[in-house]
């Protein structure tokens, strides 16, 4: 029997938001990594370390921070990083902020 030809569907890895426990796509997400010097922010996503994800929005990080990130990257997460997470925390935008963008951008 022949087989039918296409393309195939590509593979799109998946990863859990460790602030909210619901899974996305990876480049959905970002990637906070644990170095010899702390826990940063990983944009790219190929900083060496072990790294958890989460969605880039307020409450996620947020809700990340009060434990499942310590728990993720096995780590207790300083004073320092954790301020300087929150800092970068208040560059992205709220959950709601997003799904009135994603709202409005279905619309038209």
């Amino acid at each position: 029997m022949a087989r039918k030809k296409g393309r195939r569907k590509r593979h799109i890895p998946q990863r859990t938001c460790v602030g909210c426990r619901e899974t996305s796509a990876k480049g959905d997400l970002l990637r906070l990594v644990r170095t010899s010097e702390g826990v940063f922010a990983d944009p790219s996503g190929k900083m060496n370390g072990r790294g958890a994800y989460v969605h880039a929005n307020q409450e996620c990080l947020a809700s990340a921070l009060k434990g499942g990130l310590e728990q993720s990257l096995r780590v207790s997460i300083s004073k320092d990083d954790r301020e300087r997470l929150l800092e970068e925390s208040k560059k992205l935008p709220a959950k709601k902020e997003i799904k009135a963008a994603t709202n409005a951008a279905e619309n038209t």
